[in-house]
């Protein structure tokens, strides 16, 4: 990979979230959650990634976890709320992250699984070593992270072309 062509993404998963009588988007973080999602943002700051722009879902759960992560980051990246985010599957997310403009070099993403977890094992390929044999024996838990790397324009993201360098979970 060429440093000019290298385009990082990050994916966060929303923090545990309380089960209430509200509607599915409309529900908050639970306790864990609010711990756990400034955790993830130390997390980040700590290894030096530092997102340049955001996208997260307009779920509740979603931006109350990136409220809480990013401001544990030295700069908060400029943010876009996405409904499309929101109950999006694989094929989803790569379109989305396709669109995304060649100016953005490093983006996060605060979402959902079971499409966030389908999304960063199938960017990174097989193999069975480090962060992703870490991800596949414990899943991608609440408010857990994995940075992926890939070469070339967002347009070309797609399965099997990332590498998972780092996978962070509050369980670990």
């Amino acid at each position: 990979m060429t440093a000019e062509n290298t385009r990082r993404l990050i994916l966060i998963r929303h923090g545990k979230s309380e089960w209430s009588d509200v509607d599915d988007h409309e529900r908050p973080l639970a306790a864990k959650g609010r711990k756990d999602a400034p955790a993830a943002g130390k997390w980040l700051a700590a290894t030096g990634i530092t997102p340049g722009t955001a996208l997260c879902s307009t779920a509740l759960r979603c931006r109350e976890t990136w409220k809480l992560a990013a401001a544990e980051l030295p700069q908060r990246p400029p943010t876009r709320f996405e409904d499309r985010l929101y109950d999006a599957s694989l094929g989803e997310l790569t379109a989305l992250l396709n669109e995304t403009s060649d100016e953005v070099t490093d983006l996060v993403v605060v979402s959902h699984n079971p499409g966030l977890h389908a999304l960063a094992d199938a960017l990174a390929g097989d193999g069975e070593d480090g962060p992703l044999a870490q991800m596949r024996r414990g899943g991608f838990p609440s408010a857990s992270v994995a940075v992926l790397t890939f070469d070339g324009p967002w347009k070309s993201l797609e399965n099997g072309s990332g590498h998972l360098t780092h996978f962070w979970s509050p369980t670990a």
